[in-house]
């Protein structure tokens, strides 16, 4: 049975008079007897039964009428809530981070949200890890998560950006680059990088690259899962990272130095969804993020005994 053959038999199972049902219907009265007369063909029995006086359910129409009924009733309501989903901005918004500098401006943004939208909850749930940072909504643990750019992926729609920040060097505060004031992206030649396990190869090859800007080789070290299991290795000597500014506002430690990096391009933090699961309330929260402005960290590194940061907003 199709949708408007359904509705038709359900409409006038219960109002029992062609001219009511097809008024419901918004069909002229032949043609709801013509769909009706098309099923009891198709089933090889009559569904009504039909007199001068009155309308009334057969047998076998009373049956397909108490199977079907609750059936159709809670698709309807499945799909009432799926377009309120779609075109609403009512109920809850699941949000991610990558870098608590980054959750500090997205508290902001649900902050302006809530004004703008009451009705909707947008909450913080997780901060994703630089393994495999985009899981969180690729197994929809969140609705939205604000990641380090780029992200690339055919699946994925990238929105506003909301932090804007330079890089710095972490390296082990033995190391002859922790006396440094400043450093460039060619001094990483001959140097042991860390890597990022199962994070995308544009993204590893963009924030690490293979090779400098003249064409040195950049040695690749070992990887690590979690961001703190980045820092215990860097601590220990066994290889040194590039990371953005706020890691060292927020990360000082006395066996790890923060040098800032002369000559890369800012980092950009930005809102990320599953294009598949675009919803009113994600194209809302992005126009709020859009509105919020861009944060930009700017680094002042240090010592051997840490770093630190001071900020400003455009």
């Amino acid at each position: 049975m199709e949708r408007h053959e359904i509705e038709a038999f359900l409409v006038l199972a219960e109002e029992l008079h062609f001219r009511r049902a097809a008024e419901r219907l918004g069909l002229s009265q032949g043609r709801t007897s013509q769909i009706v007369k098309k099923l009891e063909r198709r089933f090889g029995t009559p569904l009504f039964e039909r007199t001068s006086r009155r309308v009334s359910l057969t047998p076998v129409g009373r049956r397909l009428r108490d199977g079907i009924e609750p059936a159709w009733r809670q698709i309807e309501r499945e799909i009432a809530e799926a377009v309120a989903a779609g075109r609403g901005t009512t109920g809850a918004l699941r949000l991610g981070f990558m870098g608590p500098a980054t959750a500090e401006v997205l508290n902001r943004v649900i902050d302006a949200f809530h004004v703008r939208h009451p009705e909707c909850a947008a909450q913080i749930l997780l901060e994703t890890e630089i393994d495999d940072h985009l899981a969180p909504l690729r197994n929809d643990t969140v609705d939205v998560l604000a990641a380090l750019l780029p992200v690339n992926e055919p699946d994925l729609t990238v929105g506003p950006v909301l932090v804007r920040e330079p890089w710095v060097l972490t390296v082990s505060a033995r190391h002859p680059l922790a006396r440094r004031a400043s450093a460039s992206l060619d001094e990483l030649a001959g140097q042991t990088v860390l890597t990022v396990e199962n994070a995308p190869d544009y993204w590893i090859d963009q924030h690490l690259p293979p090779r400098t800007a003249t064409g040195e080789p950049v040695v690749r070290g070992p990887s690590a899962a979690t961001f703190q299991a980045a820092l215990a290795l860097i601590a220990a000597g066994r290889g040194i990272l590039p990371v953005t500014a706020q890691v060292a506002r927020f990360y000082a430690r006395p066996d790890i130095a923060y040098v800032p990096i002369t000559d890369a391009r800012d980092a950009e933090f930005a809102l990320v969804w599953k294009s598949s699961r675009e919803s009113a309330r994600i194209r809302a929260f992005a126009e709020v993020a859009a509105g919020i402005g861009t944060r930009v960290t700017s680094a002042r590194t240090a010592s051997s005994c840490g770093g630190s940061t001071t900020t400003r907003r455009d």
